[in-house]
C-alpha cells in the first residue's frame, strides 16, 4: 500500500486517548481553556487549597506529618473530583460552572456528606448485625477509606446498600401495619426479609398482628388443612394494596421465597417446631414475637416448668425483678438486661406505661406456691420506691431510672 493510503487510513481511523487525571484536573482543564474561570477564582482555589489539606488531615490524623499532608492533597482532589462528577453525570461544562460557582471545600464536603450518608446505611437485613442509626466517630476510619476510593466504587456500594435500606424500611412499614414499634422489631434481633415474609401470610390469611409462636404455629396448621396444593395457597400471597410504591420491588423478591418455600411449609410430615426452629435452612427465616406469657397460658404448662423456663433457674431478685419489669413493660421477658436494652425499656414504660398488675397475676399463676408472697412483696417493693422515678418525663436523660435499675435489676456492660 502506498505511503499515501496508509497516511490517510491513519487519519481516518477514531483514536480515543484514555486520560487517568482525576475528574477535578480535567475540569479545572476545561474551564480554563473556555474561560469559564478567571484569575480571581483560581487564586481563591490556590489559597483555599493549603486549608482544606490542614483541615482534612487533622481530621484523619495529623495536619504535622508531612505523609498525612500528601494523604490529605489526595483526599481533597479525590472528594472534589467526586462530588463534581457525580452532580454533573461527567458533563465537563456543568462540572466547570460548578466549580466557578461553589468554593473548593464546599466540593469537599459534599463529597464527603455523600460518603457519610452512605456508610451510615445498613449493609446487612438482619437487625441483630448491622446498624441503623447516622454516622458516629466509629465510622471514621471506614470515611478514611472512601475518601479514597472511586465514584463507580461509591455507586455499587450506593445500589447495594440502598437494596438493603429498602428492605429494612419495608420490614418497618409492615411492623407499623401490624401494631408493632420499630425499635421492638430491632431488638428481636431477626432479620427484615423474616419480617416481611410473615407479614405477607399474615396477610393472605387475614390476620392483623404478626404472630406469637403459637398464633404463628397455628396459622401454619390451618394453611395445611386448608391447601389443596402449594401453588393453590401461593396464589393468595400478594401484595397488600396499600403497600407504598417504592417497596413493591422488593417486597415482590421477598414474596417468590415463600413460593418456594410453600411445599416444605405444607409438608405434614415435618411439625412446625421442627421446620421452623429446627431446620437450618428455615431457622430465622421467618419471624413471630417472643411471647413466653402466651406459650405457656396457650400450652397449659404446668406453672414450675414455666416459671423455671421464665427465669431461667435463676432466683436472686436481682434477676427476678429484671424478669417482672419485662413483664410489666409488655416485652420479651428476660433476666438480665444490656444498658442499652434497659434505656429502651424504660422509654417503652413511658410511651405505653407500667402494667404491674400483670406482674402479679403471672406470679400467681406462675411462681412456686411457697414463693409467691416473697415475689409479690418484692415486686411492690420495687413499685413503691421507682415507679415514680421511671415514669417520670422530668428524668430526661434516664439517669434517675437507669441508676435504679443498675442498683435493682441485673444490667450486664454490654
Amino acid at each position: 500500500m502506498p505511503d499515501s493510503q496508509v497516511s490517510t487510513a491513519g487519519a481516518n481511523q477514531n483514536v480515543e486517548i484514555f486520560d487517568a487525571r482525576p475528574f477535578f484536573e480535567k475540569v479545572l482543564a476545561y474551564a480554563q481553556q473556555y474561560g469559564i474561570i478567571d484569575q480571581a477564582k483560581l487564586d481563591a482555589m490556590e489559597t483555599e487549597a493549603p486549608k482544606g489539606m490542614v483541615q482534612i488531615a487533622r481530621y484523619f490524623g495529623s495536619e504535622f506529618l508531612r505523609p498525612e499532608l500528601e494523604k490529605a492533597r489526595e483526599r481533597l482532589v479525590n472528594l472534589v473530583s467526586m462530588n463534581l462528577e457525580h452532580h454533573s453525570a461527567g458533563d465537563l461544562h456543568k462540572a466547570a460552572q460548578a466549580l466557578r460557582d461553589h468554593s473548593l471545600l464546599s466540593r469537599s464536603k459534599g463529597a464527603s456528606d455523600m460518603l457519610k450518608a452512605l456508610i451510615a446505611m445498613p449493609q446487612n437485613s438482619h437487625f441483630g448485625m448491622g446498624e441503623h442509626g447516622g454516622f458516629t466517630d466509629e465510622h471514621v476510619p471506614q470515611l478514611a477509606i472512601w475518601s479514597l476510593r472511586s465514584l463507580g466504587d461509591y455507586r455499587l456500594e450506593l445500589a447495594r446498600r440502598s437494596q438493603v435500606a429498602a428492605v429494612v424500611d419495608a420490614a418497618f412499614w409492615f411492623a407499623d401495619q401490624f401494631g408493632m414499634d420499630a425499635q421492638d422489631v430491632q431488638d428481636a434481633g431477626c432479620d427484615a426479609e423474616a419480617v416481611i415474609r410473615t407479614a405477607l401470610l399474615m396477610v393472605s390469611t387475614r390476620q392483623t398482628r404478626l404472630p406469637d409462636w403459637v398464633a404463628f404455629e397455628n396459622t401454619v396448621v390451618k394453611l395445611r388443612k386448608k391447601a389443596a396444593s402449594s401453588s393453590a395457597i401461593a396464589s393468595n400471597i400478594t401484595l397488600p394494596k396499600n403497600l407504598p410504591v417504592q417497596f413493591k420491588e422488593v417486597v415482590e423478591g421477598v414474596r417468590t421465597t415463600i413460593l418456594s418455600d410453600m411445599s416444605k411449609i405444607l409438608d405434614r410430615s415435618l411439625t412446625p417446631r421442627k421446620l421452623f426452629d429446627q431446620t437450618p435452612a428455615f431457622v430465622g427465616r421467618y419471624f413471630w414475637v417472643e411471647d413466653l406469657l402466651g406459650e405457656v397460658d396457650n400450652f397449659d404448662r404446668a406453672a414450675s416448668t414455666g416459671w423455671n423456663k421464665a427465669t431461667a433457674g435463676h432466683s436472686d431478685s436481682s434477676s427476678l425483678l429484671t424478669l417482672f419489669l419485662c413483664i410489666a413493660a409488655k416485652s420479651t421477658p428476660k433476666t438480665v438486661l444490656t444498658a442499652k436494652a434497659a434505656a429502651t425499656l424504660v422509654r417503652k414504660v413511658r410511651k405505653s406505661g407500667l402494667k404491674a398488675d400483670l406482674v402479679s397475676d403471672y406470679i400467681l399463676t406462675n411462681a412456686p406456691a411457697h414463693g409467691q408472697s416473697d415475689y409479690l412483696r418484692m415486686w411492690h417493693d420495687f413499685l413503691a420506691e421507682g415507679q415514680d422515678v421511671l415514669l417520670s418525663d422530668h428524668d430526661y436523660a434516664l439517669v434517675d431510672a437507669m441508676a435504679i435499675l443498675h442498683r435493682e435489676c441485673n444490667i450486664s456492660a454490654g
